[in-house]
């Protein structure tokens, strides 16, 4: 099994995303339905075991939540002492700097809250260590940006560079047009000559790619790369019932029915096509999104597809945009 990076912790090709799993309402186009609008924690959490359940069953090992995904973290923690699983049979990573506070609701003035700072770090830090416990193995800021300082908080890094001298990966995900300079100066933050940050997590798929030269060079580097969005929310599924995407979507199902395969893991195993990407996670809400996505594996995807689905590349700033419109359901 490949390793993420040049850090040691091994890692399976995709990867489960617990951002639809922890929370009743996120952004995800038909999230809704999902959850058969059952929001029960309880049943929540059994729906996430069994998603879990068929992940490992196929091989999944890598599996990634944030203090902002609601309960994920718990669930996560729940499936994996219950299963009693070895901390070293499987890699975990887990974010801080958001704060859930939609409080088990739907519809919410703030979903969540970011704040990259000391306090929210340590805190945060204690909450994921206790629900995650020695499973924890990755540790990242959540959507750093040049804009939030992170970057540039001496206090906050210094605390990150006292984790990782314990034993922990740290990372960042990114999140936004500007991926790839947050990603650059990322790469240079350092701490006694070595690299403070061992992975990332970025937003790459097939209508935003801009980030893949970043990532490249991260990679060369040694950096882990996680790649989250595959499926941008959705946008890349026959969910996408918007009017404006029907030409695209057209193009996506030609060449799935080429490939012998879903729009879904069509839209996967163009990140897995990367040299560069160490995971791609899918998102799954249920065992049946789950097992198309897996199908990624499987496919075939060539230089014909690359070339034909590169007509898919949106502006980031279009994307963005279009992501931030998205409606919580």
């Amino acid at each position: 099994m490949p390793t993420l990076g040049k850090t040691r912790l091994q890692v399976s090709p995709i990867g489960v995303g617990l951002a639809a799993l922890g929370r009743p309402g996120y952004i995800n186009l038909g999230h809704a339905g999902d959850l058969k609008h059952n929001y029960a924690v309880d049943e929540m959490e059994a729906q996430a075991h069994s998603v879990l359940d068929a992940a490992w069953a196929a091989g999944v090992r890598y599996f990634d939540a944030a203090r902002s995904y609601g309960r994920a973290e718990q669930f996560l923690g729940s499936w994996l002492k219950s299963r009693q699983l070895d901390p070293a049979s499987v890699t975990v990573g887990s974010k801080w700097g958001y704060t859930y506070t939609a409080n088990w609701q739907i519809n919410a003035e703030h979903h969540e809250i970011k704040e990259h700072s000391l306090p929210v770090l340590e805190r945060q830090w204690a909450e994921s260590r206790q629900n995650l416990g020695a499973y924890l193995d990755v540790y990242q800021i959540h959507s750093a940006t040049l804009e939030s300082g992170v970057l540039d908080n001496a206090a906050v890094l210094t605390e990150l560079a006292g984790l990782k001298s314990d034993g922990l990966a740290i990372g960042l995900s990114l999140s936004g047009p500007a991926q790839a300079e947050t990603l650059q100066k990322a790469l240079t933050v350092e701490f006694d000559g070595v690299r403070l940050f061992d992975t990332v997590q970025a937003t790459w798929n097939l209508l935003e790619t801009s980030a893949g030269p970043a990532l490249q060079a991260a990679r060369s580097a040694g950096v882990g790369v996680i790649i989250k969005e595959a499926l941008a929310n959705g946008r890349l599924t026959p969910r996408n019932t918007d009017p404006a995407f029907a030409d695209k979507l057209a193009l996506l199902q030609q060449q799935a029915r080429r490939l012998d395969t879903s729009i879904d893991a069509l839209a996967l195993a163009a990140v897995l096509a990367q040299p560069w990407a160490d995971v791609a996670l899918s998102g799954a809400a249920t065992v049946a999104q789950l097992q198309s996505n897996l199908r990624a594996l499987t496919v075939a995807f060539d230089a014909a597809a690359g070339e034909a689905l590169s007509a898919l590349v949106e502006p980031p700033q279009v994307y963005w945009a279009t992501r931030q419109k998205l409606a919580w359901n």
